[in-house]
């Protein structure tokens, strides 16, 4: 039976969607009574799968056209959860009484029960269509026998009971891994039986065993994986040199920060006639060593990225490659794809072209060294590398060229500080400092941006099939309420219908920059934004006003890279035929959606082990007052980062002087009725540390000295339509999540002691 799910699913979109008996599908392919069980088995996995839903009297239909919609649970710690539709949209509120059989990130069909006048659904859970867990990790808690787990995600709100005969070897008080036996009912709770004790939940070594099983992080290779590592030559012979560009005789060199283990790209410069500047971005060839379909190969694409904690990393490929031949370390022979540019005196890029190559780096920088010879003008940097400098000045001068081109064309860089942790030799947190982000910095982020932009737009102009990171425009809801929110401050956000060109916000940026208001207006802006993404066709980066992007510099930790490596050296060779693109056309899309979801997940995971470290930082500051900015306005309250240290928490609404308070959402605000005091994100603050829970991964906020807000009250900004909130109410269910959005493009560590940034591209 050849008939495609899309078939099927325009079929039952045509004629406004009414349902279809089956028997009528039946007729309609051409089943026949042999072929019926074959077909019904079908049909049945499409409604499985939330695509389709059947209804009485045998009938198939659109879940939408039936009333039903299709999502993914978002839990909250609370017990309420909201359901984001597969389609977008509105999400929709589910009260806590009606989540009793579910857990977070389950995949559900949704009744809408009512929708109120400022368009807001509230809805009822009809099918669990696929299970987030099958596995939970948790501390496992032992009280008169009974044995309970509680998880570690606290969205997952239930506990899970343990049988006596399925505790195994845990003691009261560590943190197990625990395999779900059955599911939540209204009637009962989830059980499970624990399948491996990870050990005390305070062991810094326990914390992160904690993140990659909750994540279910790959972190041991296959066997396979580490045979076929292990035979890899550490050298490069003869065979290998054959049809390669021998760069091995230019200036290279790489830089990266102090920690870095692992070096996948290195750059050279040469000053041309006219001003022109030819730069050489030469990156580790992977491609050459993980072979499609090989057991490398596998392994890489289920982990889809490297995941970067404070202390260590969980490598997309074992050390032999990621550490050791595909390290493009100084002084030794390396396998490479160089995409060499030629950039004018206005930084606009006039030739491109791209080979593969051998290179043998000349020196291994780091930002500092390069920082202390271009910025600091230090002398004993300068004479230790004296015969670097001329090609540094150049780079600086092409790196600056490019930045004033990306500027002008309108791409955004919002440049918000991060924090960077400092471990101790027991992986205890010794400090949270503001990471550097210099102008070394910024000449290799200039450079790879040119690189990733330059193959992009080479592979689209021959229309070859490939990956491409894209980020879409803003939505014109969330862009049309920014616009209300800055107009109060006399800000103006000029859109073209329902779109803003990139300039515009970067116009917007620089008019509020050193202004009371800067932060504000960057973290309600950064909120607009979508998240960056994989997609097998071209959607443009509006981010970086790229109209065409992609990630080929680093395919030593992402996997994408990887797949345009072996795309772009298929076109420059000639090995790339039909047959090979009709393949990427069919597989590309799901390559492009399974690595966007790890990136995803291992940014999630990176995340959480930081706040980690930063609450266990703030447990001995108690009492303790700071400084700080409102980050984020809830309806029970608002969160604020501490200033310099990157902390956040949250001040409750119970916690603030006897009122009530107005939530205004469109203005990121609480507002007093009595009072009329304005809490607003952007605001600074001095707060208290009043507590610190790892339990609840949360830590609790008092204000410390009377608030001024540096907004104002604009007429009929009181009048929205929220409820008020008393100071002793309980959390009302207005609030989906306490962390900010991602913006466009994330940086982060390479790894080491330090949790700082990565480089751009």
């Amino acid at each position: 039976m050849k008939i495609k799910k899309e078939a099927v699913l325009k079929l039952l979109r045509e004629n406004a969607g009414a349902p279809r008996q089956f028997r009528e599908l039946m007729h309609h392919f051409g089943i026949d009574k042999a072929r019926r069980p074959q077909f019904k088995e079908f049909m049945d996995r499409l409604v499985d799968g939330g695509e389709l839903v059947k209804l009485k009297g045998n009938l198939y239909a659109i879940p939408a056209d039936a009333g039903l919609i299709t999502g993914r649970l978002m839990a909250h710690r609370d017990g309420y959860g909201f359901v984001a539709p597969d389609e977008g949209g509105e999400d929709i509120f589910i009260p806590a009484r009606y989540l009793t059989e579910n857990m977070h990130g389950d995949r559900v069909e949704v009744r809408i029960a009512s929708s109120r006048r400022d368009g807001k659904r509230e809805g009822r859970i009809v099918r669990t269509l696929e299970r987030a867990h099958t596995r939970v990790v948790g501390r496992f808690e032992e009280v008169k026998g009974a044995g309970f787990v509680i998880p570690d995600e606290v969205r997952i709100t239930q506990d899970i009971l343990i049988p006596s005969k399925a505790k195994g070897a845990a003691r009261s008080g560590e943190v197990v891994v625990t395999e779900i036996t059955s599911y939540p009912t209204g009637r009962r709770k989830a059980e499970g039986r624990i399948v491996e004790v990870l050990g005390w939940p305070e062991e810094p070594e326990v914390e992160v065993q904690t993140i990659i099983r909750k994540y279910d992080l790959p972190f041991l290779f296959s066997a396979e994986t580490l045979a076929s590592a292990r035979s890899v030559s550490q050298s490069i012979g003869d065979a290998d040199l054959k049809g390669r560009v021998d760069l091995r005789g230019s200036l290279t060199v790489t830089i990266d920060g102090e920690t870095a283990r692992d070096f996948d790209d290195a750059v050279a410069v040469k000053r041309e006639d006219k001003g022109w500047i030819r730069l050489w971005v030469s990156i580790a060839d992977v491609s050459h060593y993980v072979k499609p379909g090989s057991p490398l190969d596998g392994d890489a694409y289920a982990r889809g990225t490297s995941v970067y904690f404070p202390d260590r990393c969980v490598p997309m490929l074992p050390e032999e490659l990621s550490n050791g031949i595909c390290s493009l370390n100084p002084a030794v022979d390396r396998l490479t794809v160089t995409a060499e540019m030629l950039f004018d005196k206005a930084g606009s890029l006039v030739h491109a072209s791209f080979y593969p190559s051998v290179i043998r780096s000349s020196a291994r920088l780091t930002y500092t060294i390069v920082k202390r010879i271009l910025v600091d003008k230090d002398k004993e940097a300068t004479n230790a590398h004296r015969e670097l400098i001329a090609d540094l000045l150049v780079m600086e001068e092409l790196a600056l060229r490019l930045m004033e081109k990306r500027r002008k064309r309108g791409s955004i860089d919002f440049d918000l500080p991060e924090p960077e942790i400092v471990l101790d030799l027991q992986g205890g947190t010794l400090a949270i400092i503001r990471s550097e982000r210099n102008l070394a910095h910024r000449i290799i982020e200039e450079f790879m941006l040119a690189a990733n932009e330059a193959v992009a737009s080479y592979l689209e102009e021959r229309n070859i099939p490939s990956l491409y990171r894209v980020h879409e425009p803003p939505d014109p809801v969330k862009l049309n309420d920014f616009r209300e929110f800055i107009y109060n401050f006399g800000y103006e956000l000029r859109m073209k219908e329902e779109s803003v060109d990139p300039v515009e916000f970067q116009r917007l940026l620089g008019e509020a920059a050193g202004k009371p208001e800067e932060r504000m207006i960057n973290e309600v802006l950064l909120r607009c934004m979508k998240q960056a993404r994989y997609a097998a066709e071209n959607l443009g980066h509006f981010g970086l006003a790229a109209p065409c992007y992609t990630h080929f510099t680093s395919p030593i930790r992402r996997y994408p890279d990887l797949v345009v490596h072996r795309i772009l050296k298929g076109v420059i060779t000639g090995k790339l035929k039909e047959r090979e693109m009709e393949k990427l056309v069919a597989t590309l899309p799901e390559t492009a959606a399974h690595t966007s979801r790890r990136e995803r997940v291992a940014m999630e995971a990176e995340r959480e082990i930081v706040d980690l470290k930063k609450m266990q930082f703030m447990r001995d500051k108690v009492g303790e007052e700071f400084d700080g900015f409102i980050t984020g306005v809830a309806s029970y309250g608002f969160f604020v980062e501490l200033v310099e240290l990157f902390v956040e928490g949250m001040v409750h609404v119970s916690a603030l002087p006897n009122d009530f308070y107005r939530y205004l959402e469109k203005q990121h605000a609480l507002l007093g009725d009595r009072s009329r005091e304005l809490f607003r994100i952007g605001d600074r603050v001095r707060v208290r540390v009043a507590s610190v829970s790892l339990e609840k991964k949360q830590i609790d906020f008092v204000l410390a000295a009377p608030h001024e807000s540096s907004a104002t009250i604009s007429p009929g900004m009181e009048q929205e339509e929220y409820p008020r909130i008393p100071v002793r109410g309980k959390r009302p269910p207005a609030f989906k999540g306490s962390k900010k959005e991602d913006g466009p493009e994330k940086r982060g560590g390479k790894g080491g002691r330090r949790h700082g940034p990565r480089k751009k591209g």
